[in-house]
């Protein structure tokens, strides 16, 4: 029955794709500036995590996207260690409705790419000999959202001229 909706589907001009082709680790950086010396320390690290998601075609109806964490923990005012890890996906998306594009690249792609990059980031950390730091899930809708209203606050204020 699932094979006539498809046809049907096709017949009616329903030609919409979406399909994960590959997802790879880009990118990844680990620094231990102040080690050995740091280990030494008995006290707990603070945490900054900053995460951020871009795309960018790669070919008609191929697209990149990139969920980047970068994780800072410090003891004191030292760096214990910062670690810097891009995941991305390459993602086959055609037929699919221009109002509907960015919110897939936004949510839905991050939310497939995220859970290869947690792993990641928690290996490296783990190659250290220091106890792994286990990264938050993450609600990437409300992220996407967040952004459009920053976009949207941004493209009501007032605009300053810029130098050219």
């Amino acid at each position: 029955m699932s094979d006539n909706n498809i046809a049907a589907g096709n017949a009616a001009g329903n030609n919409t794709v979406f399909q994960l082709q590959r997802i790879y680790l880009k990118d990844a950086s680990l620094e231990l500036p102040n080690a050995p010396r740091i280990f030494l320390e008995q006290e707990a690290p603070q945490v900054d995590v900053q995460l951020e998601v871009s795309n960018e075609k790669v070919l008609d109806g191929i697209t990149e996207v990139v969920v980047r964490v970068t994780a800072t923990a410090k003891l004191k005012d030292k760096v214990l260690f910062l670690v810097e890890a891009k995941q991305a996906g390459i993602f086959e998306m055609r037929g699919i409705p221009d109002d509907q594009f960015e919110p897939i690249v936004g949510i839905v792609c991050p939310g497939i790419i995220y859970p290869y990059l947690r792993a990641n980031v928690a290996d490296l950390i783990n190659r250290t000999g220091l106890p792994p730091i286990h990264l938050a899930e993450i609600n990437f809708e409300s992220m996407y959202q967040q952004r459009l209203a920053q976009q949207q606050g941004s493209t009501l204020a007032p605009s300053s001229p810029t130098a050219q």
